[in-house]
């Protein structure tokens, strides 16, 4: 049968989790290069995907005081006296809250967190945004970038790509080392290395970010929303000026300055519900009065209103939504059963989410037939099949349950 994206033919589903194999392997995506991702999450002989099996290497086998040990180390070695002495990326949600919050007043250090806008701030993000500084106590720069175009790029990207968040994971992941060179800072620390959540483990051995996914060597040759932004200035009103919040550093630049790119996550034993309640005791922040559509969570990634259309496109294209990804990681966590997370991504998985819809559609200048229209042009035939009425997808978690 057909398949798109590159995507394995056979659908599994984790003995341990809830994540299939169709789950896109985000390493082999440098955001600014590629036009979409194809290989996806490993699965060994066992049926257990590396999600799961680096999960099982975070309890038994690292040491964590020795990893803490080495954090220290690090402070130190950047620690000044007088000025910013490292840069945390982040919208001030639960995960950029803990980092930064922890980094300033366990590790005495002195950050700048920066943070690259939503495409349209939720009123519950705008407010743990405001808190982040204010109750938390931080420094932060807020850069908005050009308002036409990222509305144009975000449109590209989800018509060509279906994948609306593309250009804002660019400037989200190349703005911290972009402002740390700015202000001669060569320190920037992330939260979670997001191979943990599917690549090969082998990737998590590393403390530091690889510098493809923020640097370049020749920018002539980046992509935005599937194309090159050389293609796009010759078929629109902006220029190569407009593009300089989204190229990244030069890579001689990078290795000149020796800017690196760390992630808390392989220090401190990263665990997303405890993020969200020191957060919440630490900087004000506060979850959604109501949970997610597609979801049951109501306190991740709630800070954007195109943020809900990023993960249903994942749900069109690797029949996965949003409660298998919140499922999975909280599964690893145990912080629900297998059988309680494969009921929830039965009742909410494939859930539309209606609430923000007017707003997405308005926002990327698109009518809501040309919206579903360019839905089915990404349903890979191997995932999906058409009935009567409405789509379904061949393969459903739970009848794979064990």
């Amino acid at each position: 049968m057909k398949t798109l994206f590159g995507l394995p033919e056979k659908v599994l589903f984790c003995k341990k989790c809830v994540i299939s194999n169709q789950r896109p392997n985000s390493t082999v995506e440098v955001a600014h290069l590629a036009t979409e991702r194809k290989a996806t999450i490993f699965f060994g002989d066992d049926g257990i995907c590396d999600a799961c099996r680096f999960h099982e290497k975070k309890i038994s086998e690292i040491d964590w005081d020795a990893r803490e040990k080495q954090l220290q180390v690090l402070c130190d070695k950047y620690r000044k006296t007088s000025g910013y002495d490292i840069v945390v990326p982040g919208s001030g949600g639960k995960d950029s809250a803990f980092t930064s919050h922890i980094l300033k007043y366990k590790y005495g250090m002195n950050p700048l967190t920066v943070t690259w806008a939503p495409h349209m701030y939720t009123e519950i993000g705008w407010k743990n945004f405001e808190n982040w500084i204010h109750v938390g106590g931080l420094d932060n720069l807020l850069f908005t970038p050009n308002g036409r175009l990222h509305r144009h790029l975000t449109k590209l990207a989800f018509t060509n790509l279906l994948h609306p968040f593309q250009p804002f994971i660019v400037g989200q992941r190349i703005i911290g080392p972009m402002i740390a060179e700015r202000f001669g800072i060569p320190l920037i620390m992330y939260g979670e290395n997001q191979a943990e959540y599917g690549n090969s483990s082998s990737e998590n051995a590393r403390p530091t970010m690889d510098p493809k996914f923020f640097s370049v060597d020749d920018p002539l040759k980046i992509r935005l929303g599937g194309a090159r932004i050389t293609d796009i200035i010759k078929d629109s009103e902006f220029t190569l000026n407009d593009f300089s919040p989204y190229i990244p550093l030069n890579s001689e630049i990078v290795t000149r300055e020796k800017i690196n790119v760390h992630y808390l996550g392989f220090y401190l034993k990263w665990d997303p519900q405890e993020c969200f309640y020191y957060a919440a005791e630490n900087t004000g922040f506060k979850p959604n009065t109501q949970r997610t559509e597609g979801s049951y969570s109501k306190y991740s990634s709630i800070d954007d209103k195109v943020d809900p259309f990023h993960y249903f496109t994942t749900l069109i294209k690797f029949g996965l939504g949003r409660a298998s990804y919140d499922a999975a990681q909280e599964i690893r966590n145990n912080k629900i059963t297998r059988e309680e997370g494969v009921e929830l991504v039965r009742q909410y998985d494939t859930e539309f989410p209606s609430t923000y819809f007017k707003d997405f559609l308005k926002y990327v200048d698109l009518s809501e037939p040309m919206f579903f229209e360019l839905l089915d042009q990404f349903r890979s035939p191997h995932i999906w099949v058409k009935g009567a009425n409405e789509w379904k997808l061949r393969h459903q978690v739970w009848d794979k349950a064990v």
